[in-house]
């Protein structure tokens, strides 16, 4: 085998486990999301309940998760 197959692989690899790590990571997240008392449930979420119709945007959560993100992947370290 060559070199550049090999290294293609072994990047290959690490890519699905990240992937695996992260999957895991957010079956984790939706397991436990009802203990969190707040999300789904903050000021500005919109919800509207008429006689047999419901809607709900998570507005505000989908802000506040957005900002948590970039901030969680902006101090993430470059290469």
């Amino acid at each position: 085998m060559s070199l550049f197959r090999i290294r293609t692989m072994q990047a290959i690899a690490k890519t699905l486990i990240v992937f695996g790590v992260i999957l895991i990571g957010i079956g984790v997240l939706l397991n436990f999301a009802h203990k969190i008392p707040f999300i789904g449930r903050l000021p500005g979420d919109i919800y509207i309940e008429k006689k047999n119709f419901s809607f709900y945007f998570p507005i505000t959560t989908s802000i506040l998760i957005s900002i948590i993100l970039s901030l969680i992947f902006w101090l993430w370290p470059r290469r």
